[in-house]
This record gives structure tokens, C-alpha cells and sequence, in this order.
């Protein structure tokens, strides 16, 4: 359907999801990422740094093994989340740069031609909030204020200095809905005030709140580091190490985690309140994947399974764990579901709802894809440049290398850390999963950005 008509005939052609709401009573919906935040970094899934809040939110509900985010990186997780989608269909195949040289700084998720939960349920009665990171558009046309969000409150990159605001390329980024404003403070500390403001003055009535932390992402600064970025930057103390500046930023992390609990306990909202814990990608260097291969940026599992807990009182099953494979692109049909939002009819969810599995009362059977970001083409429409692919199909899990020159298989079951390739045992499984592979790649093309280029650049 054409963007026009998209924008014209939105809620003309809406059409139920499948399941439908579990209560009468409308329920609010809590999703809380972070960043950065690997495997083996919690203390529920064995990791060493101390995560109190955290474990007792796994202890009183669900933790999910086998939680996948969609993209190896942050923007990429965050347009496939908002839309519900593969994020390439949104044409964020990669980072979103902060840099207004980058050719990708022009890209992002646009609102007039892709659907996203917030507006989807803000049409059900719902109040709607994102408060922290966005990094799927610096445009004002991809402003988060256009994509049914109440409130905003955060920052447009992908990483801000946690004291003084300022990202990267030394630009003041905090916002208040669609205004730059000076506000001091801790990130992490602000994204968790702003959101109890928003739970307590709509405790009355449905929400779905979108929290997106900046922590445990670069750069590494506790709440009383030095500021590295913008006129005030400091000199950092040299003798402080890096990992102990990491556990003061997952402990901040893990205390917004109590605080929103805590906050929604206090309201009295506990029984009608999901909570999803998740992270946008895998590891970066100062934390972990645990027992699986691969950080950010990888496609081996570490780079894309994340820590993952979902709680709600009197539903969800306390201490429970839930084995099967899911993605971060099954969160949109899950809000959907039980709000009662919709989409149109010819417009496709690539994830699934969750709660028939939150609730114990079904499995499972898919197959997932991922890529690293990039895709060049020359004048004649050829592809100069192609990147590496993976696909999951139960136990079984395919990297496929550039231009499919090479493949590696291993069994999940048998080898999660991924340490024994057996390709060559299972010549037929690597070839229909290989054909899987290059049919869902050729049906996420169309909708990629590229560079075009002359081939002399890919000698």
C-alpha cells in the first residue's frame, strides 16, 4: 500500500490480532531496554556482577533462555521493536550515525510509511511514553513525537555523555517531547524519574511506557565521573579502572529496575501490569556473554541472545523459565494483543504475540534471520557488497559469510557456545537452510538504503 494511502485508510481497514486481551480490564505494558547489556551479565543468568533487582524480578516471574534481539547492534533492535517488523523493511540496516557526514545519519524509521505500536495503541485509549534512547532518525521527520508517544523524554542518539548530555560528535541532545532542554543529572537516574512521574500520574488509567536506558553503553561514567564530553569535560582520574566504573553503571541500571517495580507495587497496579526486561544487542567489551561466542556486532549468539524477564503477578509463573526461541520483533504483536490494538490487513508483523508462551500454554516452532548492516550497489544495480547472514531454526543455527562463500552449522543443544562446526556432517540441512536464507534476503532488499558506487571501490 502506497504511504498515502496508508495515512488515509489507517484505521479503515483495521482488522483484530489474533488473541485477544486476557482481562476486561485494560493492561498496562512496561518495556525496559538497556544497552549493551550481554548474556552473562546478570546475576540470574550466572553472570558476576551483582544484580539484586534485577534477580528478584526473574525470581518473581519468567526468564526466557533463548531471547533473541533482532539486530547485532542498536538502531537496527529499536526500528525492528517500534515496528514489529525486520528492521531493514524500515530501511535501518545499520547504526544510525551521529555523525551529519555519515551517509546513514539521513536514515531512520518514517512514521508516514511504517506502523508502530505506540500510535497503534494510543488509538486503543492508551497513554503512550518513551523516556531515554531512540536512535532510529535525527530528522525532525523521524522525531520520536510523531510516532503516537505522549511523552518524550530522552535523547535522539546513540549515546550521550551521561552527565552533561552531550553525544559523541559534541552535540547537546536531551529533549523534553520535541524541545532541547537543559536538565541536570545522572541519564540513567533521569530516564527513571521521568518515568515514575509518568506511571504515577497515569496510574488511573492504561499506559504502555517505553524505557530505554543508555546504560550499560559507552562511555563508561558512574554518577560522580568526570564529564567527557562538551565545554565542561574534565580530566578523568587514570587510576580508576574501567570495570569498576561498569558496576556502578549496571548497579544503576539494576536500582531503576527496583524503582519502576517498586512504583507500580505502590500504585497497586502489580496484578495488571507486564513488565519486559530485555537488551538491544549483545555485549560490549566490559560486559558479557557468558557461555555464549560473540559480543555486539556478532552474529554468533552473543551478539543477538539477550537477558530477557517478563513479569506480571497472578499471570506469569514466578521463578519460572521459559526455553523457547523468541525476538525482540515479538514484542509489537504482544502490546497489540492485549491492548486490542491492530494493523491493516495487508500489512505483515514478523514477530508473534508472546503471551500464549508467557502463560504457559503453547510452544513454539519458527525460524529467525539476522545480517549485519551494509549493502552496496553499483550503477547497474549490481551488488558490490554484501554482508554476513545467520538463521535459527530450532535447535540448529547457520552463519552464512559474505556472498555465501562460506557457511558454518552448529546444534544449539549439543553446542551452544558454538565451538564445532559441522557443516560437513549435515550438507542438506546447510543447503535448505541456506536457501532460507537468500529467499528472506531477497525479500528484505528492496526495502534497503544503499550507497551506490562504482565497482572500482570493491577490488
Amino acid at each position: 500500500m502506497k504511504t498515502s494511502m496508508l495515512t488515509m485508510f489507517l484505521f479503515a481497514f483495521m482488522v483484530p490480532t489474533k488473541a485477544q486481551p486476557i482481562q476486561s480490564e485494560k493492561p498496562n505494558i512496561i518495556i525496559i531496554m538497556a544497552d549493551d547489556l550481554g548474556y552473562g551479565d546478570l546475576g540470574s543468568y550466572d553472570g558476576i556482577q551483582k544484580t539484586p533487582n534485577l534477580d528478584q524480578l526473574a525470581k518473581e516471574g519468567m526468564r526466557f533462555t533463548d531471547f533473541h534481539s533482532s539486530g547485532t547492534v542498536c538502531s537496527p533492535t529499536r526500528a525492528g521493536l517500534i515496528t514489529g517488523r525486520y528492521q531493514h523493511k524500515s530501511g535501518v540496516d545499520g547504526v544510525v550515525n551521529a555523525d551529519p557526514k555519515h551517509p546513514s545519519h539521513s536514515f531512520g524509521v518514517d512514521p508516514k510509511s511504517e506502523l508502530s505500536f505506540p500510535s497503534l495503541v494510543k488509538a486503543q485509549g492508551y497513554s503512550t511514553a518513551l523516556m531515554g534512547k531512540w536512535h532510529i532518525g535525527y530528522e525532525k521527520r523521524f522525531h520520536p513525537m510523531n510516532f503516537g508517544f505522549d511523552r518524550f523524554v530522552g535523547f535522539l542518539s546513540g549515546n550521550i555523555d551521561y552527565i552533561s548530555h552531550y553525544d559523541r560528535m559534541e552535540t547537546y541532545d536531551w529533549w523534553h517531547n520535541d524541545q532541547q532542554v537543559e536538565e541536570e543529572g545522572y541519564s540513567t537516574q533521569l530516564i527513571t524519574k521521568h518515568a515514575i512521574d509518568f506511571i504515577q500520574t497515569n496510574k488511573d488509567k492504561p499506559f504502555v511506557l517505553y524505557i530505554a536506558h543508555e546504560a550499560v553503553h559507552n562511555p563508561m561514567q558512574g554518577p560522580n565521573s568526570a564529564i567527557q564530553r562538551g565545554p565542561n569535560k574534565q580530566s578523568q582520574n587514570k587510576n580508576i579502572k574501567g570495570s569498576e566504573v561498569y558496576k556502578q553503571v549496571i548497579a544503576e541500571l539494576d536500582s531503576s529496575v527496583g524503582k519502576i517495580v517498586e512504583t507500580v507495587k505502590r500504585a497497586g497496579l502489580s496484578n495488571n501490569t507486564l513488565i519486559l526486561f530485555t537488551s538491544d544487542n549483545g555485549p560490549m567489551p566490559l560486559s558479557s556473554s557468558g557461555i555464549l561466542r560473540g559480543e555486539k556486532g556478532s552474529l554468533f549468539e552473543g551478539g543477538h541472545r539477550v537477558p530477557t524477564i517478563a513479569w506480571w503477578p497472578n499471570k506469569i509463573k514466578e521463578n519460572s523459565v521459559n526455553k523457547q526461541l523468541a525476538i525482540s520483533l515479538d514484542i509489537m504483536p504482544t502490546i497489540l494483543s492485549l491492548t486490542g490494538g491492530s494493523v491493516p490487513m495487508d500489512h505483515q508483523l514478523d514477530g508473534i504475540d508472546l503471551m500464549p508462551t508467557l502463560l504457559g500454554q503453547a510452544e513454539t516452532q519458527r525460524e529467525l534471520f539476522w545480517r549485519n548492516g551494509g549493502l552496496k550497489i553499483d550503477a547497474t544495480n549490481l551488488l558490490t557488497k554484501d554482508e554476513a547472514k545467520a538463521m535459527r531454526s530450532g535447535k540448529w543455527k547457520l552463519v552464512v559469510s559474505p556472498y555465501y562463500e562460506d557457511s558454518s552449522l552448529y546444534d544449539l543443544s549439543q553446542d551452544i557456545a558454538e565451538q564445532h562446526d559441522i557443516s560437513d556432517k549435515y550438507p542438506e540441512i546447510v543447503k535448505k537452510m541456506t536457501k532460507k536464507v537468500k529467499a528472506w534476503q531477497d525479500e528484505i532488499i528492496p526495502y534497503l538504503p544503499y550507497e551506490v558506487v562504482s565497482k572500482s571501490s570493491f577490488k
